[in-house]
């Protein structure tokens, strides 16, 4: 086989732009054999923004060969060749437009695309920009977009490719040989190739022994590991807890040359073992660099392996989950003296059903065509490889995400120990491994979930660390709330019933007429297709239901609804105070409603009649997942209701929607007000202890508002609590200077004041800019803001080689822009709400913090409004109890971004001067963990910096 890799640069990217440098690659044999660039002169001006991208100017193109020059040399390599490029597309496109423009015939051949290639056999990667493969397959990328470079870089790619398609187990091969037999793209031609050559080349399969089903799987049954410990070995471990960690510190310091014992983690392990001996709660603040989940996850593992209990650690984020399992727990396998299990189990819905995708793969449903091709296919190769089925463990480009959700696990429609499946499922197996585990790793959500299904998903437990705790309340408003999609209920009844040959209801049809000499199948034919009536008018009046309410939302914008960051609206809706026209809606719903219990009514009686004789008619797949979208258009009939008779007066109801997509962009959304007590009933007085640990829980040194918020408060029995605040083993004060240009306009919203502000910030943040070469952060609270700042601010910088990035402007992708702004030697990031809080850019990479605007939340929000009201009915200010504290935690965290390491310096600029004009500023800069604090007019901004870098680069 022979590969041509071209890639082009252009003067841009429309029909009408011109080549202006070529690379070619001729890869035969696994090698490139031959290798072509050349610049080409375009005939016309190459704009300013392609010469900042690939370093191509004017003069270097101006005595180039033309276009029909190259075109007489490249032809003659192209000949008998297959083209391959990186987003080929692009490129063939100039490709065909030269070669007719100089009078060659188009380009016939095969045409593959790397893209697909990667994601197919490198199931995991998270990145697919040409750079970022490159430095991940430990490929240097010398100079990126300039086309000699990238078409070496792609062909050296691509033949890692063909090695790694070659090296897959041979079923594997032949599932994806049948996977993308039908689909347009070439890429099913090279599969097939490859297929070919190794049926011929290795008939003997060394990875038979690995095959279940005809499936490749990474993993062999669940349940029969070994013990990991003698039974009384626990007994061993050293008394009391002081003992045992002098001894683990031993081994710390015979595993690592530079460690040092930190004050704050040292006091932190001691008074977690201590509210675990004791059995009371702990509140624990504990500063960057504390090294806070040693610190939990020490005594907790120390703890129960001594009493025989399980401990359970929840965080927020998933990206903490991972760290704990792949960092922490490994490095604790090899310090404790004895062995001991841990298990991290997420959400059902981040597993796959291989009952689910073996039906899918057999039946070849494909319903978004290539796309669903592509992701079965990667998760064909992913399968061969994976020991977990977690969904994180795949990157879907953002464009698998449908296909996923048509074969992730789920408790309606699993057929448990009836299942094939069963001893290899993954869902099953993390069950499993938490059942036998000494501590399990979990995360918020989950725990909310399975305290709505009466504790039956996760094993039993009485001691509680909550790591990330400062999002602890909020998760549990939205967990216990209701949220409703206008997607989520118009997909379940697409996935019931689409056409007369796509649906559950159509399949299962089909399957019965097999055996229609049967009397009982024309009765259950009947129902169904009632049942698909009464599905038709459901869609109708969702649809209409949902017009109405986007327009109710459209309408009342000037009014009571707000404008969201972002673009969207919402509006909150009061059961005191019903907007004109409600009546209308609710006759729909109460017509849905009488629909969806005709057509519920049928069908659980169609499922309940076949799941006696599902074998007898080879039923049990489609009757399974049947009953499982059942049961979930149960709970939207209920969810819908809920909203729209707003029986419950704890909670808040509003709308929101996009200024696009109309109705197809609503929600709804019914959430409770205050959830304190309901973790009071469910986590603080059950559980024997429960640790809640972050770096941002007190306001002003006071842990008073937390509290509060989780119902922590007067309720507690004297001592049940206890509350800690450690000091990060940073020196803020030598490390980090925070500046304040006291002379900046106020924000005073509207137009006026955010016109005068933006003028001096856009000069201001260049100035800083410059004297740091880049290497600034800056943190907007509002994405409208954010990007009047990007344009001004890029179109100053760009004279000085300074690049400015912008969320939701370069690219909403939050790890993409980090990379990308780590990856640039001189650049300006504008992030807004996500880039407050869990962005890591350690090192020279960051230099400068800028905060323009303390991060309040928008007051009209309803949440925000209906607690607002709650507290002015207890005759307290809701924005000292409420915004206030939620702003300064928010701060702190926006305020940890800078300084991550020990040997991190630099500078926080804030641009909102009521830190320093108002008297609730105070509680913001009380709230730092001792930075150097020093305010300035404007002009004296970028001397001080330029002073404190000087001082500090010794």
């Amino acid at each position: 086989m022979k590969f041509a890799v071209l890639d082009f640069e252009t003067t841009g990217s429309l029909a009408t732009d011109r080549i202006i440098q070529v690379g070619l690659m001729i890869i035969e044999d696994m090698q490139i054999t031959d290798r072509y660039t050349s610049l080409v002169n375009p005939g016309m001006s190459i704009p300013s923004s392609i010469t900042t991208l690939t370093g191509i100017h004017d003069a270097m193109v101006k005595d180039a060969p033309s276009i029909d020059t190259v075109m007489a040399e490249m032809v003659p390599l192209l000949q008998d060749t297959a083209l391959v490029g990186h987003n080929i597309g692009f490129d063939l496109g100039f490709l065909q437009r030269a070669l007719d423009e100089t009078g060659y015939f188009s380009f016939d051949g095969r045409v593959l695309d790397t893209l697909d290639a990667l994601r197919v056999l490198y199931p995991g990667l998270s990145t697919l920009q040409l750079s970022m493969v490159a430095h991940a397959f430990g490929i240097e990328h010398e100079r990126p977009h300039q086309a000699d470079s990238d078409a070496e870089v792609t062909a050296l790619i691509w033949i890692r490719c063909m090695e790694r398609l070659q090296g897959l187990p041979l079923l594997t091969l032949q599932r994806l040989d049948m996977i993308f037999a039908e689909s347009t793209n070439d890429f099913g031609w090279i599969v097939h190739e490859m297929l070919q050559y190794r049926e011929l080349h290795q008939p003997l399969d060394p990875d038979a022994d690995r095959y279940f089903r005809q499936f490749a799987l990474g993993v062999g049954d669940w349940g029969e590991e070994e013990s990991i410990r003698e039974e009384d070995e626990a007994k061993t471990l050293k008394e009391p807890f002081s003992a045992f960690y002098e001894q683990l510190k031993d081994v710390l310091k015979r595993r690592f040359d530079a460690y040092e014992e930190r004050e704050a983690q040292v006091t932190m392990l001691s008074e977690v073992e201590s509210a675990f001996e004791a059995g009371h709660h702990l509140m624990v603040e504990a500063g960057t660099g504390t090294g806070k989940s040693l610190a939990y996850l020490i005594p907790s593992l120390y703890y129960g392996l001594k009493h025989d209990k399980k401990v359970l650690v929840s965080t927020h984020t998933i990206n903490l989950q991972e760290q704990l399992r792949e960092r922490d727990i490994p490095l604790l396998h090899e310090l404790f003296p004895i062995g001991f299990r841990a298990a991290l189990l997420k959400g059902r819905s981040h597993y796959l059903c291989l009952r689910k995708f073996e039906h899918k793969i057999n039946t070849l449903d494909f319903e978004n065509g290539k796309e669903d091709r592509i992701t079965a296919g990667q998760m064909l190769v992913w399968l061969g490889e994976t020991k977990h089925g977690d969904d994180e463990e795949l990157f879907f480009a953002n464009k698998g995400k449908p296909f996923w959700h048509t074969v992730e696990s789920d408790t309606d429609s699993c057929l448990n120990r009836a299942c094939p499946w069963f001893k290899k499922c993954f869902y099953h197996r993390a069950r499993h491994e938490a059942n036998t585990a000494d501590v399990i790793i979990t995360n918020h959500s989950l725990l909310f979930t399975d305290m709505k299904a009466d504790n039956r998903l996760l094993p039993a437990y009485k001691h509680l660390v909550i790591d990330e705790a400062h999002h602890f309340e909020e998760v549990a408003s939205k967990h216990l709330g209701i949220e409703l999609h206008y997607h989520g209920l118009m997909n379940t009844l697409h996935w019931l019933y689409k056409d007369g040959r796509s649906g559950q209801l159509s399949s299962l049809r089909f399957r019965l007429q097999k055996a229609d000499e049967d009397p009982r199948v024309a009765g259950w034919s009947a129902e169904i297709d009632r049942a698909v009536e009464k599905v038709m008018e459901m869609k109708e009046e969702w649809e209409q239901l949902t017009e109405l309410l986007y327009q109710l939302l459209t309408s009342r914008s000037g009014e009571s609804a707000a404008q969201q960051e972002g673009g969207g609206l919402v509006l909150r809706v009061r059961k005191d105070a019903l907007p004109l026209g409600w009546d209308k809606l609710a006759v729909l719903e109460e017509n849905f409603q009488l629909h969806a219990l005709e057509a519920l009514k049928k069908l659980d009686k169609v499922v309940s009649e076949l799941k006696e004789v599902q074998d007898e008619f080879e039923v049990q797949s489609v009757v399974t997942d049947l009953s499982g979208t059942v049961k979930e258009l149960h709970r939207y009939k209920d969810a819908l209701h809920f909203f729209m008779t707003m029986p419950d007066d704890n909670y808040v109801y509003w709308l929101e929607g996009g200024l696009y997509n109309k109705n197809r962009s609503l929600q709804l959304h019914c959430v409770p007000v205050d959830v304190s007590s309901l973790l009071q009933q469910h986590f603080f007085e059950p559980k024997d202890s429960v640790i809640l640990t972050s770096a941002t829980l007190s306001v002003g040194k006071s842990f008073a508002y937390t509290c509060e918020q989780l119902g922590l408060n007067e309720s507690q029995p004297s001592g049940q609590l206890r509350t800690v605040q450690l000091p990060s083993p940073f020196n803020y004060r030598e490390q980090a200077l925070v500046a304040i240009p006291r002379d900046f306009p106020g924000l005073r919203g509207g137009s006026g004041g955010d016109k005068e502000f933006i003028d001096r910030l856009i000069p201001s943040l260049a100035e800083v800019a410059l004297e740091t070469k880049g290497r600034m952060l800056v943190l907007f609270t509002s994405n409208r803001m954010l990007k009047t700042v990007h344009a001004g601010l890029k179109e100053m910088l760009a004279p000085f080689g300074v690049n400015v990035l912008g969320q939701g402007v370069d690219s909403g992708n939050r790890s993409k822009l980090t990379r990308m702004f780590q990856s640039s030697p001189a650049c300006v990031l504008l992030g807004t709400s996500s880039f407050w809080e869990g962005v890591d850019i350690p090192g020279d990479a960051l230099t400068c913090l800028a905060i323009v605007r303390l991060p309040f939340q928008p007051p009209t929000h309803p949440l925000v409004e209906a607690k607002t009201e709650k507290l002015k009915a207890k005759n307290m200010n809701p924005f000292m109890k409420l915004s206030v504290p939620q702003a300064v935690i928010r701060f702190k965290q926006g305020f940890g971004r800078l300084v991550r390491t020990a040997s991190d310096k630099g500078i926080v600029i804030i641009y909102d001067t009521r830190v320093i004009d108002t008297n609730y500023g105070k509680y913001f800069l009380y709230s730092l963990p001792g930075p150097k604090i020093e305010h300035m007019t404007a002009n004296q901004l970028v001397p001080r910096i330029k002073r404190w870098m000087e001082e500090n680069e010794a």
